[in-house]
């Protein structure tokens, strides 16, 4: 049986991530905030600089790049609206078949390359062995940045109370008990 699960991760400060698996609706809902033809309310420069970074990542373990998707990034952006605007916390969407990592940080200081960077930090807590309950929470975030089998990406930010909060989407999810992700 495979199991998916979240991990909260902090990092000094204002600044935290949250990464899970989990099943749902890519068109559901409508964004608040203003999407572009990329499906985010990112700036293209964000969206391109989070993409990149992603791929940069998954390069240096040997996997494949992953494709931007303007609806699971649609997705993400209605995410990150409803955040925003109901709790100004991060909180996993419930019931959808996506992977997700969360990001909040000081809005103005953190872009959402800060987003990928902090995920990938968690590098050094991955010891590149079966992910297990133990194993898994320490480095949840950056294993799901490089789970093999993950082909797609979408991404979305939105600003509350002087935070960002960005949210991405991967799809196939990752972080399965019992595998590697590489």
């Amino acid at each position: 049986m495979d199991l998916k699960l979240g991990a909260v991760f902090v990092l000094g400060g204002i600044l935290a991530a949250i990464s899970c698996a989990a099943a749902d609706n890519p068109n559901a809902g409508q964004s608040a905030a203003k999407t572009h033809a990329h499906g985010s309310a990112m700036s293209l420069a964000n969206v391109r600089e989070i993409y990149g970074y992603h791929n940069k990542v998954r390069r240096d373990v040997g996997v494949g790049p992953l494709k931007w998707s303007r609806s699971l990034a649609a997705f993400a952006q209605q995410w990150a609206d409803e955040l925003a605007q109901t709790t100004c916390t991060m909180k996993h969407r419930s019931g959808h078949k996506f992977g997700e990592n969360l990001f909040i940080g000081t809005a103005g200081r953190f872009r959402a390359i800060h987003a990928a960077k902090a995920w990938e930090g968690e590098k050094t807590l991955y010891k590149g062995s079966v992910l297990t309950r133990d194993n898994w929470k320490p480095a949840g975030h950056y294993t799901q940045m490089v789970w093999r089998d993950t082909t797609r990406l979408g991404c979305g930010e939105a600003e509350c109370k002087g935070m960002l909060m960005v949210v991405c989407n991967y799809d196939p999810p990752g972080n399965y008990i019992g595998q590697r992700p590489y």
